[in-house]
Parts: C-alpha cells; sequence; structure tokens
C-alpha cells in the first residue's frame, strides 16, 4: 500500500497532530518510513508506538492526549486527571490517570502515567469526550476520585460544581454511590447535603 500523507494528517488533524503507528500503518506508512520521518525531523516520536507531526502547533494538555492515544483502544482519562478535563474541583493532577480494562492489566504504563483497572465496560453513560479525548463521565470521576480517597472538600466541591452545571443530578450521584460502598455513600451523601445549605 502506498503512503497516503492525507490520511495519515486527517486522523493526526483530530488527536492535535498525534497518531499511533498503527494507524500510521493503516494509511500506508511502514515503520521503516516512520522511521525515515522521524529522522528527518518531519515526525517527533512522542511515546513507544505514538508520533506526532513535527510543524503541528501544540495544545494544553496534550500530554494528556498523547498518554490516552499511547494507552490504546478502550483506555479513558479518569480520576484527578478526568477531574481536570472537565473543569471540576480544584485538583492539579500528579500524574496522568489512565483507566483499561482488567484485561489489559498487563500494559506496562509509563512513569508519568497512573495506570487503573475496571472489571466493567465503560459504555454509554460511562464517558464523554473532552477536547478529542475519551473521558470517565462527570458522575463516574467524582465516585472514582471518592473511591480512591480523594479529600472530602475536593470530592464535595467537585460535585457542587457538576450541580450547578447541570452535569449530574444529586440522585444519580446518591444512587451510584450506593454501588461503590459505605464510605463513598457516606462522602457523597454529606456532599448532597451540604449542597441546600
Amino acid at each position: 500500500m502506498k503512503p497516503d500523507t492525507n490520511c495519515l494528517f486527517e486522523i493526526a488533524d483530530g488527536q492535535r497532530g498525534y497518531f499511533t503507528a498503527a494507524q500510521a500503518r493503516s494509511c500506508g506508512y511502514s515503520w521503516a518510513l516512520l522511521s525515515h520521518h522521524t529522522g528527518s525531523g518531519r515526525l517527533v516520536r512522542a511515546r513507544r508506538g505514538l508520533y506526532r507531526f513535527h510543524q503541528y502547533p501544540s495544545s494544553p494538555r496534550e500530554e494528556v492526549l498523547a498518554a490516552w492515544l499511547a494507552a490504546g483502544s478502550g483506555s479513558v482519562v479518569s480520576h484527578e486527571s478526568a477531574l481536570d478535563l472537565l473543569d471540576l474541583a480544584d485538583v492539579i493532577p500528579d500524574a496522568i490517570h489512565i483507566t483499561v480494562s482488567r484485561s489489559r492489566r498487563s500494559w506496562q504504563a509509563p512513569t508519568d502515567v497512573t495506570k487503573h483497572t475496571t472489571q466493567s465496560v465503560l459504555g454509554m453513560g460511562e464517558t464523554v469526550e473532552r477536547d478529542g479525548i475519551r473521558v470517565t463521565s462527570p458522575a463516574r470521576t467524582i465516585l472514582d476520585v471518592a473511591e480512591a480517597g480523594m479529600s472530602p472538600d475536593q470530592v464535595g466541591l467537585a460535585i457542587r460544581q457538576a450541580v450547578d452545571r447541570g452535569l449530574v443530578t444529586p440522585n444519580q450521584l446518591l444512587e451510584r454511590a450506593r454501588e461503590r460502598g459505605r464510605r463513598v455513600e457516606g462522602l457523597v451523601t454529606a456532599a448532597v447535603g451540604r449542597l441546600s445549605a
């Protein structure tokens, strides 16, 4: 198959200039051709199996996009990183948080990525798209960080902001918190109770 530059650029354009080696292969680019273009400076190797057009302008949070793309199919940005992308709470993530299915638990996350696994399939209602990145939904994100031990103040702030912006209802959060155990249910119940105060 002859390399199709338009095909590759169209993929990369929707991903802020990034593309995976598999996406490049689908456009006719062999490993040798990717290596050649990387050596000439046209492409930059961002991570293992992930490249970027050198001339493409940089953008905010592109390191999150790069980590998500490198994690592969079925992965989703989650926890503190999702709170940041959803603009909920006042957290600055100390790492890029990515959730993958349990079947991919052997995936070796880079040092700047905190890997989480899930047994359930993240389907409709569990994920949203932000800036071209697949992210856990506001409700799922809040429950994930509550379960992971984020401070009650930050969880409460995330809940208040999500409810105020119409991203989730208190009843949705309360119903789903019951599935996460007593501690999470108690934390969410207390935060929801303060909404009317």
